[in-house]
């Protein structure tokens, strides 16, 4: 397929690399152009005039539309039962994230719910969930587990992420997040679920090849830095890489823990002191922040201006679950991101693009209009510019998402 008249083609890259600093800023970007596709992949782009049409080559005429490189979502939730909207009013009434939690609500809450829940039922809701975010530009995902808390369940939802895997033409990774949070038997004895996680559902997991990462939500009352390092360690031993639910509601070492462990990214950060910045800036890891989940919570937004300037590499992705974050609405996040925590456009779409692929290792698959790459793109509707976009947060600014090649 070849698309024409594309008023602007941004995200034009030769080389793939991580984003940080001044490059973050950076997106490049062709007026009055072309993409080639072939096989569901990238063949060519450049201006029109440098184009030349084979006979019987099938067209796509933008008609002076932009195209971007779909989105990549590199942390959410999405496989669930049900919803969670009493809490949302709960949260309204007053009640804080903790005494709904002590009530019973929360991450328990989704367990409860999931352990109900036969698998069939739970692929069925995530697939409306997953086909809803492609359909708003999404072209990459990573799910995680943490919503079973037992051997039983906790396979039943990477089960679930594997047949999603399976059903969608885009890059699907699978994390393990058994540490999300301590099951009701276990509140008094933390030690015996570590034990569980440790000698039962990895081996398991790792026997059915069923996770791509291993999570742990390190935090103050849930999973401390001990805790958390002992089940990442864990998860090293069958090749699974962390990626640490870190400093969201207190500075609780999971910047340090991160690092330690040689962790793909750190996700969070509302909570950071100077210190967690300096690192995070001189350090490979990768910095993934989630608004939504900052917006929805009523809580301060991580210091994403701060990190930027300090050199860290930052990725945006949705949080996309029942309790904090129930949106998978990229658009709407960069609009967030733009707005809340005083980022660029340039910088926002970089950060929901490439350096979210590198947040799940797909960097080589998609993120960026690049020869050899998925032809995961979005087809704008008629916008003057690229700011436009979040500008206009309202609005629906899509008017097509191809996914390997094909519109959907």
């Amino acid at each position: 397929m070849l698309i024409t008249n594309i008023k602007t083609l941004f995200g034009t890259r030769e080389k793939t690399e991580l984003l940080r600093g001044n490059a973050l800023g950076e997106l490049p970007f062709i007026d009055n152009a072309f993409l080639e596709i072939t096989n569901g992949k990238i063949l060519n782009y450049g201006k029109m005039e440098e184009l030349n049409i084979e006979p019987n080559q099938e067209l796509f005429d933008a008609k002076g539309k932009s195209v971007l490189p779909a989105f990549c979502d590199s942390h959410t939730h999405i496989v669930f039962a049900g919803s969670r909207e009493d809490e949302f009013v709960h949260k309204i009434k007053g009640l804080s994230y903790a005494e709904i939690a002590a009530k019973g609500g929360g991450i328990l809450n989704s367990a409860k719910r999931l352990a109900k829940t036969s698998e069939d039922e739970l692929f069925e809701q995530a697939m409306v969930r997953v086909n809803e975010v492609m359909q708003l530009g999404t072209g990459a995902l990573e799910i995680k587990s943490g919503y079973g808390l037992s051997l039983e369940a906790e396979l039943k939802m990477l089960r679930v992420i594997r047949r999603i895997k399976e059903s969608v033409n885009i890059p699907v990774k699978s994390t393990f997040l058994g540490a999300h949070a301590f099951p009701e038997p276990y509140k008094e004895n933390k030690e015996a679920y570590i034990k569980l996680i440790i000698d039962e559902m990895l081996p398991a997991i790792a026997e059915e090849k069923l996770a791509d990462y291993i999570d742990v939500f390190c935090e103050t009352g849930f999973f401390d830095e001990k805790l958390s390092e002992q089940v990442l360690n864990a998860g090293a031993k069958y090749g699974l890489k962390a990626k640490i639910h870190a400093n969201q509601l207190n500075n609780s070492g999971g910047v340090q823990l991160g690092i330690k462990t040689n962790a793909l990214s750190v996700d969070h950060l509302e909570t950071l002191g100077k210190e967690e910045i300096e690192l995070l800036g001189t350090h490979d890891i990768i910095s993934t922040l989630l608004p939504s989940a900052a917006f929805f919570l009523r809580m301060g937004y991580p210091p994403a201006r701060e990190l930027i300037d300090a050199g860290a590499a930052i990725a945006l992705a949705t949080d996309y679950n029942p309790g904090s974050s129930p949106s998978g609405n990229i658009p709407l996040l960069i609009s967030l991101a733009c707005i809340q925590m005083k980022i660029t456009p340039e910088e926002a779409f970089n950060a929901a693009t490439l350096n979210g692929a590198f947040a799940m290792e797909v960097e080589n698959e998609v993120g960026s209009i690049t020869k050899g790459k998925r032809a995961n793109v979005i087809l704008t509707k008629d916008i003057p510019s690229l700011a436009y976009m979040p500008y206009a947060f309202g609005s629906q600014n899509i008017e097509k998402v191809m996914i390997k090649g094909e519109w959907i």
